[in-house]
Parts: C-alpha cells; sequence; structure tokens
C-alpha cells in the first residue's frame, strides 16, 4: 500500500521564521541543500523521513504537527464553500484546493472566514425580506415583484402598448366616443354585451361579456377596455411579454394582466388629449375626472405615465396604500422611491387622507437627500355595491419636485420659497439617516447605536 507523502511548507515556514533562521542556515541544520529546503518550503517537494527526523532532534519539533490534518480538513472546508451557487462556475479542481491549504493557509482561512460572513450577511437580509414581506424569504423575487419591477423599469411606460391605446380611442386623430368604440370592437369580435348584479367585476364565457353593475361606472368602462385588450392586442401583449424574459409562466401572466390594464387606462385617457388637457386645467384631477369619465385614482395613475420621449408631461409619483400603510401600488418619474416592503414614512400626509375623506391634502416635503416636493393626497373609496358587501379603503398620493409646482392648481397660495414650509420626511425608517425624527419606528439597518440608560431623548438610543 503507497505511503502518503507529506507536504509540509508552511509549517517548515513558520518554525524557520520563529527561530529567526534564514533558509540557507536552516537547510545547513537540517541536513539538506537550500534548493532542497526551498523546494520544501513551496511544497515543490514532500518532507522525507530524514528530515522529519532532523527537525524533531534539532529543534524538538512534535513531528505530529507535521500532520497534513489541518490542511485535508481545510480543503473540505472550502470544498463546502465553493458548492455555494454563486461558485456554480468556477469550482477549482482538488490538486488546487489542497495546494492553497498547503502553501497559503492564510489565505485559505481568510476565504473561508469572507464566506461566513457573506453567509451570515445573506440570512440577515433574507430574514430581514421575510420579515417585510418577501414571500418565502427567498433570494429570488416573487412573480408579483418581478412585475412591478418591469413596469419601474419602464418608467412605467409602455410605448407600442401606449400607441395602440391612443389609435383605439383616437382613430382618426381626435378624440371620439370612447364607448361607441368599445361596442364596435366587440361586435367586431362577435361578443355580447351583458351587465349583471354579480360581485365580480368581469367574465367572458360563450360569447357573451358580463359587467357587473355594482361597479362604478368608469371601473365598468374600465374593465371593457380590458377585456378587449386581451381580444384585439393579444399578438402586441404577447410581443412585449417575450421582450421582458419573464422568469415564471406566473410573472408572464400577471405582467399581461398588467399590460391589459395599461392598455385600458391608456384608452380612457388617450395620451396627447389627456396631457393637453392636464396642461390646460393646471392638473386639477377633478376636472381631468369628469372630463374623461375617469375615477380620480385612474386620472393619477395616468399622470405618472406621461413619459413618451419628445412629449413628456411632468415627472410625478405616484402610490397607492391601504389603510395598514402598505403599499400596494407604486411609481415615481422623479427622484423620490419607495419602500419595496412595508409602509411608507409616518411623515406623509398620505396617511392622514383616512381621516380627513373626500378632501385633497397638500404638503411641501423635503427628503433627506435635500430635493423638495409638493405632495398631493386623497382618500379613495372603493364601494361593493350593496349593503353587505365590504368597502375597499385606499389613498392615493401623487407629487412633482417644486420647480414643477406651479404647473399644478394645488400649488396656489402655498410658499413655495420657505424653507420652513417643508416638512422632512423619508422612504422607510430601515433607511432613513435622520437622526431626530420623533416617528421613527426602528432604526436604520447600517448605522451604530448608542444606548444610555440614565438619559432618554426623543428615542431610547442615539444614531450613530
Amino acid at each position: 500500500m503507497a505511503t502518503q507523502k507529506l507536504y509540509a511548507g508552511a509549517k517548515l515556514r513558520e518554525t524557520r521564521a520563529r527561530l529567526g533562521l534564514t533558509q540557507k542556515a536552516f537547510a545547513a541544520k537540517l541536513g539538506v541543500s537550500l534548493p532542497y529546503a526551498n523546494q520544501m518550503e513551496n511544497n515543490h517537494r514532500p518532507v522525507s523521513a530524514a528530515v522529519v527526523l532532523a527537525l524533531a532532534g534539532e529543534f524538538g519539533l512534535d513531528v505530529t504537527e507535521l500532520s497534513a490534518g489541518d490542511a485535508e480538513r481545510m480543503v473540505s472546508d472550502m470544498r463546502e464553500a465553493l458548492a455555494d451557487p454563486i461558485f456554480a462556475d468556477t469550482m477549482p479542481p482538488l490538486a488546487d484546493l489542497r495546494l492553497a491549504a498547503s502553501n497559503a493557509p492564510m489565505l485559505a482561512r481568510a476565504f473561508l472566514e469572507l464566506h461566513r460572513a457573506y453567509r451570515q450577511n445573506h440570512e440577515r437580509l433574507a430574514s430581514l425580506d421575510e420579515a417585510l414581506g418577501r414571500e418565502g424569504g427567498s433570494t429570488l423575487a416573487s412573480p408579483w415583484e418581478e412585475v412591478r419591477d418591469f413596469f419601474h423599469y419602464c418608467d412605467n411606460y409602455i410605448d407600442a402598448v401606449d400607441r395602440a391605446a391612443e389609435r383605439f380611442a383616437s382613430p382618426v386623430g381626435k378624440p371620439s366616443d370612447i364607448n361607441r368604440q368599445i361596442m364596435q370592437a366587440l361586435g367586431a369580435e362577435g361578443i355580447e354585451l351583458h351587465y349583471s348584479d354579480d360581485p365580480g367585476l368581469r367574465r367572458l364565457e360563450d360569447g357573451k361579456l358580463v359587467i357587473s353593475t355594482r361597479a362604478a361606472l368608469p371601473t365598468q368602462r374600465f374593465q371593457l377596455l380590458h377585456q378587449i385588450a386581451l381580444l384585439t392586442q393579444n399578438d402586441l401583449l404577447e410581443a412585449t411579454l417575450d421582450l421582458a424574459r419573464f422568469q415564471s409562466d406566473a410573472a408572464r401572466a400577471i405582467a399581461k394582466i398588467g399590460l391589459a390594464n395599461y392598455f385600458a387606462g391608456a384608452a380612457m385617457l388617450p395620451y396627447r388629449a389627456f396631457l393637453e388637457a392636464a396642461q390646460e386645467t393646471r392638473h386639477d384631477l377633478e376636472r381631468l375626472a369628469d372630463r374623461f369619465g375617469a375615477s380620480l385614482e385612474q386620472v393619477a395613475h395616468r399622470l405618472s405615465t406621461l413619459q413618451r420621449p419628445g412629449l413628456k408631461g411632468i415627472p410625478f409619483f405616484f402610490v397607492r396604500v391601504d389603510q395598514a400603510g402598505t403599499i400596494t401600488k407604486r411609481h415615481s418619474a422623479t427622484r423620490l422611491q419607495f419602500a419595496r416592503f412595508g409602509g411608507a414614512c409616518p411623515l406623509w400626509n398620505v396617511h392622514q387622507s383616512f381621516e380627513t375623506p373626500g378632501r385633497f391634502l397638500r404638503q411641501l416635503a423635503e427628503t433627506p437627500d435635500g430635493v423638495r416636493y409638493l405632495c398631493l393626497a386623497r382618500d379613495v373609496s372603493k364601494q361593493g355595491g350593496s349593503f353587505l358587501a365590504p368597502v375597499r379603503r385606499y389613498a392615493i398620493g401623487l407629487g412633482c419636485e417644486v420647480s414643477h409646482a406651479k404647473g399644478l392648481v394645488y400649488a396656489d397660495g402655498l410658499d413655495l420659497g420657505n424653507a420652513r414650509a417643508y416638512e422632512p420626511i423619508g422612504i422607510s425608517c430601515r433607511i432613513c439617516e435622520r437622526k431626530d425624527c420623533h416617528q421613527r419606528s426602528v432604526p436604520p439597518l447600517e448605522r451604530n447605536l448608542k444606548v444610555a440608560p440614565d438619559r432618554r431623548g426623543l428615542l431610547p438610543y442615539e444614531i450613530g
């Protein structure tokens, strides 16, 4: 049975350094040539039995310390670390691992320590994601989040779909009766339109499209246009989905619904006509809703999508939150970005909308980066259509940077030049840098905390 050769270069170098010997003097005491000693220290040659005896006799070294056990354990640890999926395409051969463990053990230990820290941070972030509501704490985005990011990184403007919707609503270049366009499209597809008292908003079966009369008229019209998008624009929607390259069938299916919704909103509020009306009314949401037969939420959302190249509107952010403060819709064409998980800053006026139903709230706000905004908020309730049906309550927020505020009727009477008129808001407590916020719920993730038991300010800790 072959005897395993002993390579102990790192231990030889460590021993020589501890004794303060040059490599030449060390070789002389071991009774070997200088080149031979150099080759052993660099693991180019194994340690011979004569050298082992010389180490024990000359330096009193415990020869068991030369065992390859530590190196083999390090090799095993490195193989386990390199099994991590992030190294899927970079697994080095076993010989290289043994060479690193023997020749550069400190570097190998540093690699293992770095990987351990990475795993701890990875688990910490996964736990945070789970706590903030990410599905399963997965490192991959959920289908819903993937679709939301798709629209976000398109600036919530899908040019081909937007133009198709505009052509549908304005076939001769001018706005036409959208209801007539709807009926013509359904007739061309051989679809009969029926209305019902069903709680469901819409269903298509056996050539009949059934719309619920419990929904408000803007919602009914939106659902009709959504179905028309699926019937008449399927090739366009599928081509857009092909370009997006979603990771799962579920994400693709959700995105198709989103694209059909986009078509519906763009057909109700065709780009050029709506942009001109928005500029004419100075973005008065109520007047726009009345003119186009849309809801306030539909109008506010559409304003945030007016990003057609060469014909852009004011860059707005748009958000919808529920009564718990959870963001259910979000988009920003401005520098303001929303927290991906959890709720928004409690100092933002959108949360106060539930206390003042039926009223528009205005707010001048400044984010930690020094950018100032005009913020508009309003509650929106969605009735269930019957006494026993639940009412869904949301609040919408719409805003722009103050440099555009003069174009909004909501800026009238506000002292835009007064720095003290701007309320300090953030994005989310977990990533907000403000140290003196009286509404902070949790400390920022990446800042050190100082706790003084005998002193208490606004918070039970000080942010470093």
